[in-house]
């Protein structure tokens, strides 16, 4: 236990160090990402493999996914809109993408994304939810904000119930990661929709845990 704590603090310092360095993980370029990710991968190795139960393993497929289409629907966003700020999200959701495919490695587990491309996805309701984000999105800029920050809510919400049923270290390490880089996300994408003249009630999350994230400062992963 002694020395997993320590390859936690290890891994927590090596980020925060990327993220002061490049301006916080909104403004990582790719090599930062790359380096938060090995780190990740350095933690999740060094840990033990313990057994997993059936319902940690349904979120850590699931998490996979939902990854996926905050990947996804950023892209068609960029595409649409031309706005960094959906590029430089997407590149971030991609390395969590890779982070919860360490875990799928880890434990053997069958990977859902396989080969399926953009807006592509196994589990229906994400398939669902991809459609209708696109479609809210395509309205406007600020409807493709909002689409933005209803997705980290989201997120956030779904990590921390993933949180709640997860005993194993290594995919604590992993929520955690996605979670800080998720409450960070939807600082950004709170404050370009403000910026826009826009609003946003959250839907996944109290207003009082809404208010706590994008009234506080962009976290050091």
């Amino acid at each position: 236990m002694k020395s997993a704590s320590i390859l936690i603090s290890t891994v927590i310092l090596i980020l925060g160090l990327s993220s002061c360095e490049k301006g916080g993980p909104l403004g990582d370029d790719q090599a930062s990402l790359s380096q938060s990710l090995a780190a990740i991968k350095t933690t999740v190795q060094s840990l033990p493999t313990e057994t997993l139960e059936v319902e940690e393993k349904e979120r850590i497929l699931f998490i996979r996914e939902e990854e996926k289409l905050a990947y996804d629907v950023y892209q068609a966003m960029f595409d649409k809109y031309g706005v960094n700020v959906f590029q430089n999200i997407s590149n971030s959701e991609l390395s969590h993408m890779e982070a919860m495919l360490l875990l799928i490695t880890k434990y053997n587990l069958e990977d859902p994304m396989d080969k399926n491309p953009r807006g592509v996805f196994a589990d229906a309701d994400l398939q669902a939810l991809y459609n209708q984000l696109v479609s809210q999105g395509n309205v406007s800029l600020l409807a493709a904000y909002q689409v933005g920050a209803k997705i980290e809510e989201l997120d956030i919400h779904d990590l921390n119930l993933s949180l709640a049923v997860s005993n194993n270290q290594d995919i604590k390490v992993v929520y955690d990661f996605l979670n800080k880089g998720s409450r960070n996300h939807l600082r950004s994408f709170y404050k370009n929709l403000v910026k826009v003249g826009g609003t946003y009630t959250p839907v996944f999350i109290t207003q009082t845990e809404f208010d706590a994230i994008v009234n506080t400062p962009t976290e050091k992963m």
